[in-house]
């Protein structure tokens, strides 16, 4: 049997790491990579490979390609790569960090940790402006076309890519808008979370309606807040089948479509973008043919 890895799909936990590793020169990646494999269960640890590792092993995963960047006029988004990427799901924030001492040492031959950053569940999974996260997630059986590959063959049947950028808000700006304007620029009240008709075009909702694209951009979204002393924003996470979706909400995000930029720049900013492949889940544990492992 053939599945996905289970946590891709599963409640948002309350508490979370997301771990990056780049590649250590002359380190012993593929053995590594191996026993990561073997310990990784796909639910308490999400597992995902980045483009250069998959080129180091000699593999191939077609839809795999390197995160976009833009520089234009109000908005700034940066493609940084990494080569493996760990989501580590669990309730207690103790635990989480076992977890990652055990994770790092395993990998340690191969990789080395480039960035670590906890995560948290927020009220009943907002963003720390106080608005709900992930409103228009798909839901059951849509949930699993929008995240997961079908159809494409074994060794990639089952697995999913997944965007992953560090958002980091201006907390004074984003005060300094007003309760009405916070509601407009996001284009949903805050209050009841009801998306707002008249809302301008600007409005985040409003740019990534996924209804409104053609095809149709429906991803599905695993973002958690998290905080660094009195910094914090949103760790971006969205799965699919593809990129195509998450490549066409930045673009119109970004202004690329009309020269409309998301209201959301103006007072949060992306500092990271990853694109990561997440293998499949075969009797209990990652199926890791595509890789040559």
């Amino acid at each position: 049997m053939v599945d996905h890895q289970p946590g891709i799909l599963d409640h948002v936990p309350g508490a979370g790491r997301y771990l990056t590793f780049t590649l250590r020169p002359g380190g012993e990646a593929r053995a590594a990579l191996a026993a990561l494999f073997r310990f990784a269960d796909g639910e308490r640890i999400v597992i995902g490979v980045g483009l250069e590792l998959v080129r180091a092993l000699g593999a191939t995963i077609p839809g795999l390609v390197a995160a976009p960047s833009y520089a234009l006029p109000g908005a700034m988004v940066p493609s940084t790569p990494g080569d493996l990427w760990c989501w580590l799901r669990d309730s207690d924030r103790g635990a989480i960090l076992h977890l990652s001492r055990r994770i790092s040492a395993l990998v340690a031959p191969g990789f080395e940790v480039h960035q670590s950053i906890d995560t948290f569940k927020h009220g009943v999974g907002l963003d720390l402006t106080g608005y709900e996260d992930g409103t228009e997630n798909p839901k059951g059986e849509a949930a699993l076309a929008a995240a997961i590959v079908s159809g494409a063959g074994p060794g990639l049947d089952g697995s999913s890519f997944v965007a992953v950028q560090q958002w980091t808000h201006d907390f004074s700006a984003f005060d300094a808008l007003g309760s009405e304007a916070q509601d407009q620029a996001i284009g949903r009240r805050r209050f009841d979370n009801v998306e707002i008709a008249d809302a301008p075009a600007s409005a985040h909702v409003k740019r990534t309606a996924q209804e409104s694209f053609s095809p149709e951009a429906f991803l599905f979204r695993r973002s958690m807040p998290w905080v660094a002393g009195d910094r914090g924003g949103l760790m971006f996470v969205a799965f699919g089948h593809s990129f195509d979706a998450f490549a066409a909400q930045l673009a119109r995000m970004v202004g690329a479509e009309d020269g409309i930029v998301d209201a959301l720049f103006t007072f949060s900013q992306p500092v990271t973008g990853c694109y990561f492949w997440c293998p499949p889940h075969r009797h209990g544990r990652l199926d890791a043919t595509r890789l040559g492992l």
